[in-house]
């Protein structure tokens, strides 16, 4: 960091500048509480094990999305048994002859009302199915090589921040050399100004160009350090713009597939009111006086009435 241009502190091998002698910084994406503006500087692991970077803050999140669906499908996995395991009872219920032979309207309606069953177990049959192809299904295969993905994008910026980290220490170290180099040339010219010697003369021009030397060597230093960091910070905004785009692509898929469900719920109880229409319409219809005048007439034994004998 140039001391013409603002003061700077570095953690971490991250170099950043200080707030007190510069001006605000622009946000990338004002307004917007994007990825790439919040999670540059490191923090404490919550485990207690040392820091983690901003990134991998923004992978954890990323993978507890990840499992979060995994559970959300599982979720519905439980839902669709559930409703199998309905379908199949009411199957075998609407299969049983208790009352069977109930007569007339009553026994139509009793028929209707069993029927009913098996058209309510056919319902809940399609509706666990298409919860499973419409529901279940895209939960599990979306993004199915997310774990891939994450992995491949965490060694990318961890490789790009080690690079950084390496050529920080060369910087240091090359501070240090420079450091000394000045040193020993102070202590040379000191030399020379007690004792006036060709010698001394000789080893101050050698001082003073190992003291060139390393100011290049640490210029150098500096400038491949700036180029790591440079592209540390091009592939950071890159990357977490593209983690960013995941999860709102995650986020309104899973909504949609949720929706999906409840519209099929909707369709699931006007479905299972359909089936009870036919027995509604039947039990209307019930009529003890009509049964009464069917069954006389199919089951009379005589109209004659006995009378007393007459002697």
């Amino acid at each position: 960091c140039s001391p013409s241009a603002y003061e700077c502190f570095t953690i971490n091998c991250v170099t950043f500048p200080s707030p007190a002698c510069m001006p605000e910084q622009q946000l990338l994406k004002p307004s917007e509480w994007s990825y790439c503006d919040y999670f540059w500087a490191d923090k404490k692991d919550p485990q207690g094990n040392g820091c983690i970077t901003g990134f991998e803050v923004l992978l954890q999140k990323q993978l507890k999305g990840k499992q979060m669906q995994k559970e959300m499908a599982e979720f519905i996995r439980e839902r669709i048994k559930i409703e199998e395991e309905y379908a199949k009872n009411l199957s075998k219920l609407s299969q049983i002859p208790l009352a069977s032979q109930e007569e007339g309207t009553l026994g139509e309606a009793w028929a209707q009302l069993k029927k009913s069953l098996a058209d309510e177990a056919e319902v809940h049959l399609k509706f666990s199915s298409k919860l499973q192809s419409e529901v279940e299904k895209p939960f599990l295969t979306f993004r199915e090589n997310f774990k891939k993905d994450m992995k491949r994008l965490d060694h990318h910026i961890a490789d790009l921040r080690k690079q950084m980290v390496g050529r920080y220490a060369a910087v240091e170290k090359a501070r240090k050399a420079l450091s000394d180099r000045q040193k020993e040339l102070e202590l040379k010219t000191q030399q020379l100004e007690i004792k006036l010697s060709n010698k001394i003369e000789e080893d101050i021009k050698k001082a003073r160009r190992k003291s060139t030397q390393a100011g290049d060597d640490l210029m150098r230093c500096v400038d491949l350090y700036n180029q790591s960091q440079s592209k540390w910070f091009e592939e950071m905004v890159t990357t977490s713009l593209e983690l960013e785009r995941l999860e709102v692509e995650r986020v309104e898929m899973i909504r949609q597939h949720l929706c999906q469900y409840t519209t099929l719920r909707h369709e699931t109880d006007m479905f299972n009111q359909s089936t009870m229409e036919p027995v509604d319409q039947l039990l209307q219809c019930v009529d003890p006086t009509k049964d009464r005048e069917t069954w006389v007439r199919e089951n009379k034994t005589g109209e004659i009435r006995p009378v007393d004998i007459e002697i």
